[in-house]
């Protein structure tokens, strides 16, 4: 989603929630990439139950992106075509993330990313639900987020910022990758304990 866009879209009732959701990711997303070699934890891979539905239908890897003025695509993009040696790709994809990409939360777009691959009837099942409750719980806390789903064109920058995010931690990633896009509702959406 492009600045502009993100200066005049309506914003929610429930802001308070969107800024605790997205300080919430950036700190929990930084310790994964300094503690845990990057590998998501819970706090980053949400449970999925569609819209009517109680159980889930599993857990999904996100991913978040900075907005269009934020963006630092091209320097991701960068890593990753500067080797092909994975080993290095990866020590230096987590000494990006790990410094100062996760500092400032303001610079975050709210819709969640996950990768999936080609001809994914998972990814089908959910661009057809349309929609879905994505269930974050780590480090006594929780989030409820009611999204909508969204088939994203690789031409739209959050699918650029997901995939090349994405090949730097897995360099067998197929050029045809579906990405979803994840767009809370958060006059809906909740947590625990709640932010007043």
């Amino acid at each position: 989603m492009s600045s502009v866009v993100q200066v005049f879209r309506k914003q929610p009732q429930n802001q308070k929630l969107l800024e605790s959701f997205l300080r919430w990711q950036c700190r929990v997303r930084q310790m994964a990439m300094r503690d845990n070699e990057g590998r998501p934890d819970d706090a980053i891979t949400p449970a999925l139950t569609l819209a009517g539905e109680t159980e889930p239908m599993g857990h999904i890897i996100t991913v978040m992106s900075k907005w269009g003025a934020y963006s630092k695509t091209p320097e991701i993009k960068h890593i990753s075509k500067r080797t092909n040696d994975p080993a290095q790709r990866r020590e230096k994809a987590l000494q990006f993330f790990s410094e100062t990409y996760y500092q400032q939360s303001r610079e975050f777009s709210d819709t969640l990313t996950a990768t999936f691959p080609p001809d994914s009837p998972g990814a089908t099942k959910l661009v057809e639900a349309g929609e879905c409750t994505l269930s974050f719980e780590a480090y006594s806390q929780r989030f409820d987020l009611v999204c909508a789903i969204k088939l994203m064109p690789d031409t739209d920058p959050l699918y650029q910022a997901t995939w090349w995010h994405n090949l730097l931690f897995n360099p067998s990633l197929d050029p045809q990758t579906i990405v979803l896009g994840f767009e809370p509702d958060w006059d809906r959406s909740s947590s625990e304990p709640p932010f007043v």
